[in-house]
């Protein structure tokens, strides 16, 4: 297969958004930008399209799908009921990077949700985005445009490494500004949790749902017979393929530790550059949460290019988009977790 190369330019906008949008209509796969990281798009509604994507992937078909919406009429035609809580949340954050879960109305392929009762949807907050779902018609099913189980992909180059030849088209539309996917909230238990951390918190989500429960999944790994509503709850995620360590405790421990490791390279913050002396990335500052995540999957793509036997990376605060980068990390360490 031939992957095509559709340019986003202003010039040009327009033209690149129709092609997309038909390529999409007639089954095809394309990987597409939003505000988090680039999407696998096919078509929702589409069996042979949904299966085609897990297959470029390389996912497993019982780690269910999220579906991308332009307009709220959409969301009413996939789901069966809005609760009120639900409602306020899509009031506030979307588009954004705020994933729902609820009640299916069986109107999407059923691989989109591994075979669950449940649908997982979002709008996203990016203008390209937005603009090939409305102009295709259709709900789009949207995992990260990656090779499964390697770091979500926040540049059209890094789809392009994984995928090329896998797929129909790659839109290229610049990096993403967000860099770790969306938050997802399940309201099919009451009362709600949260599945996925992402940019909006969970100290936000309580300001609109009090009693939101946090899953044991997102700081655990569940266990593997386990069924799970959301994306990036189940497998190892976001790895190089350099064996990676997560280690928690504060910057001249982790220096003292990482210092006498042979062989290793560290994940850091920008603030310990000077005490650091092993190769090194550095992710953003300690206190800057949004940095780190926007930052977290380009450094875990280059972690390999330093070609040593292990990486150890300090970890983040669990508080506001900190436990959104913690979540990522664990997983792309399969949740091996150092304690200083």
């Amino acid at each position: 297969m031939i992957t095509q190369k559709l340019q986003i330019s202003s010039d040009e906008y327009a033209k690149t958004v129709e092609r997309a949008a038909e390529i999409l209509k007639k089954g095809g796969i394309v990987a597409i930008p939003t505000e988090t990281v680039y999407g696998l798009a096919a078509s929702a509604l589409d069996s042979k399209a949904i299966n085609n994507v897990f297959k470029a992937k390389g996912r497993p078909q019982d780690n269910p799908l999220i579906v991308h919406i332009s307009n709220t009429e959409m969301l009413k035609q996939l789901v069966t009921d809005i609760p009120k809580q639900a409602q306020a949340l899509a009031q506030k954050f979307w588009p954004g990077p705020l994933t729902l879960v609820l009640n299916s109305s069986k109107k999407v392929a059923k691989e989109v949700s591994a075979g669950l009762d449940t649908l997982a949807v979002r709008m996203p907050n990016h203008k390209t985005a937005l603009d090939i779902i409305e102009k295709s018609g259709l709900p789009l099913a949207a995992p990260s445009a990656n090779t499964s189980g390697k770091p979500s992909p926040t540049s059209p180059f890094y789809v392009e490494n994984d995928l090329d030849g896998k797929i129909d088209a790659i839109v290229y539309d610049g990096e993403c500004c967000v860099g770790v996917e969306s938050t997802v909230v399940s309201f099919c238990t009451n009362p709600p949790r949260l599945l996925r951390p992402g940019a909006v918190t969970a100290e936000q989500l309580r300001e609109i749902i009090p009693d939101i429960i946090v899953d044991k999944a997102v700081l655990q790994e569940p266990k593997s017979d386990e069924r799970v509503e959301s994306p990036g709850m189940k497998y190892k995620h976001y790895a190089p393929k350099t064996e990676s360590y997560l280690v928690e405790g504060d910057s001249s421990f982790f220096a003292e530790f990482v210092n006498k490791q042979e062989n290793a390279a560290a994940l850091i913050f920008e603030e310990e550059k000077d005490l650091i002396t092993i190769p090194k990335l550095v992710y953003g500052r300690s206190e800057d949460e949004s940095t780190l995540a926007k930052e977290v999957f380009s450094c875990l793509r280059k972690v390999d290019d330093l070609e040593a036997e292990k990486v150890y990376i300090h970890a983040p605060s669990k508080n506001g988009v900190g436990l959104a980068v913690y979540n990522r990390l664990i997983r792309a360490s399969a949740f091996r977790v150092i304690k200083l």
